[in-house]
């Protein structure tokens, strides 16, 4: 289960897509490992992920990182590290970036901000692979308001909190909600959302939830 921008990007630049099993619906670096082979460039990583809402630990990170040649890209896709409270053994990405000269960490504001319309986000990422992006990029900036709205967002750090607050409040309502119906499960999430297992029985699958809700 994974993000479904990253088949389609790699399939926008002429690249083959592959994809590694998870274990427990968690990233498995062991997987991921296995699955890399001498055409391997890039490797994707959400952490964490959507939309199964687990996340891997920095130690695993860290095997993954160098568990890879050096030539190979890691980008850490951290566009919900923002509802990562309290976990100890979780970064987004920025010591990786840090440590070494292949790792990149993407971050969004359509998450915790709420701006998904407005299209913005950044990376961290070397010297050199930023100089890339930066000749690859469409022709034209970011438009001001664009930039001008994310620096305001930056700088409201109560609504951040409150967020993040009502985030951990509504999703453990939410899922004692889901899972009081019978044959339903909401599984555990770190992110701002739930993945809800259906039961593959007619009527109650999940064709017929969607079914139900857009008639």
């Amino acid at each position: 289960h994974g993000f479904l921008m990253y088949p389609i990007a790699t399939k926008g630049v002429g690249a083959v897509p592959v994809t590694a099993a998870e274990t427990n619906m968690t990233t498995s670096v062991d997987a991921l490992l296995a699955a890399v082979t001498e055409k391997t460039k890039i490797v994707f990583v959400a952490n964490p992920n959507n939309p199964t809402g687990t996340y891997i630990n920095d130690a695993e990170m860290k095997r993954l990182r160098d568990g890879l040649r050096e030539d190979i890209v890691l980008v850490v896709d951290a566009a919900y590290a923002e509802f990562m409270t309290g976990q100890e053994d979780y970064s987004a990405g920025e010591e990786l970036v840090r440590a070494g000269k292949n790792t990149v960490m993407t971050r969004t504001f359509s998450k915790i901000y709420g701006l998904g319309g407005i299209r913005l986000g950044w990376c961290y990422a070397p010297v050199d692979i930023a100089d890339v992006l930066q000749r690859l990029r469409n022709p034209f900036n970011v438009a001001l308001p664009t930039q001008e709205a994310g620096l305001a967002a930056l700088d409201d750090d109560e609504f951040v909190n409150a967020c993040v607050r009502h985030n951990a409040e509504t999703l453990a309502w939410f899922r004692d909600q889901v899972n009081a119906i019978d044959g339903l499960i909401a599984h555990p999430s770190y992110g701002n959302f739930v993945l809800v297992e259906f039961p593959k029985e007619d009527g109650k699958n999940a064709d017929a939830a969607n079914d139900f809700m857009m008639a």
